[in-house]
């Protein structure tokens, strides 16, 4: 009978990298199945160096250009996964739809500049070693990456994952989940697409575009009223999804709308991410404005449980969660139209939600007949 190899001292301490060397071939095999897809945007990987320790890439098109570099975590959502893939039976990791969340919270940011994501590194932050053995949910993650990658037109060239036990410790049921983050480069061409939002004005019109439910802000509210639940994450809603399944729909991505926005040469005045503080985030700019929301989309199953069966405050869900608005567009009144029309050709659902208003800086959501403070306040 063979020996077992007795582990290094290294290993005892929390970091083994025979448990670790797996995970990291098999992310640099995922990575090579994207380097071509920023080629579209004119942005080339060197291929000679995607064992090192970085991405190396170039431009080879004729418009004058300038970047965008976005850095964002997941956060607590894959927490969710991790219940779920113990205790809903179906043996699905959910991990594919959580590598998909973790890029689009970078490149959802990105693109807010007018940025097209051609680069993507993550990093995938454990604080046990052994949890990079699962290798189901390794390639779940690994595919999920690949997935969006190609969908939005970049590549993933590089990343990190190192052990973190003294920094990293997961609540029980829990044994070890872990924390996940990206960085995305987007490239500006021609840099005359920039927005930066100062041209944002009184007149303007608010257009929301529709999330796909949950995204993955307000998680850790998510997660603590559904283990006061008797079911937890199996708690059936009114549609029949699980409470779990429904809170890990993946996040959209908004890289088609805003990339047909612009190919269009629409007048957009600035470009908002519905993520944190839910609602309240629309009035964003810290100039004396207020954003009167007159119309308002299908609220999703889950922020409706959470206000009709849980109870949860008015004000709490409207400033914690995006309440069926994941993009805002805000724009001239003469460009109403080309936004919903280009919009609707792109495959997405929108709705001219509101006004920006001169006056005292706050968001007065009329569908609800209640006054929003504005982020941090």
């Amino acid at each position: 009978m063979k020996k077992q190899k007795e582990k290094s001292e290294y290993a005892k301490s929390g970091v083994d990298y025979t448990q670790l060397e797996p995970f990291k071939e098999a992310m640099i095999a995922a990575g090579k199945r994207t380097v071509t897809f920023p080629n579209r945007r004119g942005v080339y990987i060197n291929q000679d160096v995607l064992h090192a320790h970085g991405g190396v890439f170039e431009y080879r098109g004729t418009e004058e250009h300038i970047w965008c570099n976005t850095q964002e975590g997941l956060g607590n959502k894959n927490w969710i996964a991790e219940w779920m893939y113990l205790y809903d039976g179906t043996g699905e990791t959910h991990y594919h739809g959580i590598a998909i969340d973790t890029a689009l919270m970078a490149v959802n940011d990105c693109i807010a500049q007018g940025a097209m994501p051609v680069v993507f590194t993550d990093e995938v932050a454990v604080g046990d070693s052994s949890w990079y053995e699962d290798k189901k949910r390794s390639k779940d993650l690994a595919d999920g990456f690949v997935a969006i990658c190609k969908e939005v037109g970049m590549a993933l060239p590089a990343g990190e994952s190192p052990s973190l036990r003294y920094l990293l410790k997961s609540e029980a049921p829990i044994k070890s989940a872990p924390s996940l983050s990206g960085t995305v480069t987007g490239i500006i061409a021609p840099k005359s697409r920039l927005i930066t939002g100062r041209n944002l004005k009184a007149g303007d019109h608010i257009i929301g575009v529709t999330s796909t439910g949950l995204h993955a802000n307000g998680i850790s509210l998510v997660i603590k009223k559904a283990l006061e639940l008797p079911d937890k994450f199996l708690t059936k809603l009114p549609n029949g999804n699980t409470l779990g399944a429904e809170a890990l729909i993946p996040t959209r991505s908004y890289v088609a709308l805003v990339e047909a926005l612009l190919e269009a040469n629409v007048t957009i005045n600035a470009i908002l991410p519905g993520t944190g503080d839910g609602v309240g985030k629309i009035a964003f700019d810290k100039r004396p404005l207020s954003y009167r929301i007159h119309s308002w989309v299908a609220v999703p199953e889950l922020f409706r449980f959470f206000r009709e069966v849980i109870k949860l405050p008015l004000v709490d869900c409207l400033k914690t969660f995006n309440w069926g608005v994941g993009y805002y567009f805000f724009v001239p009144a003469t460009e109403v139209d080309r936004v919903l029309s280009i919009g609707k050709a792109a495959g997405y659902d929108l709705l001219d939600v509101g006004m920006v208003e001169e006056g005292e800086r706050k968001v007065v959501f009329e569908p609800e007949n209640i006054t929003l403070a504005p982020p941090g306040e």
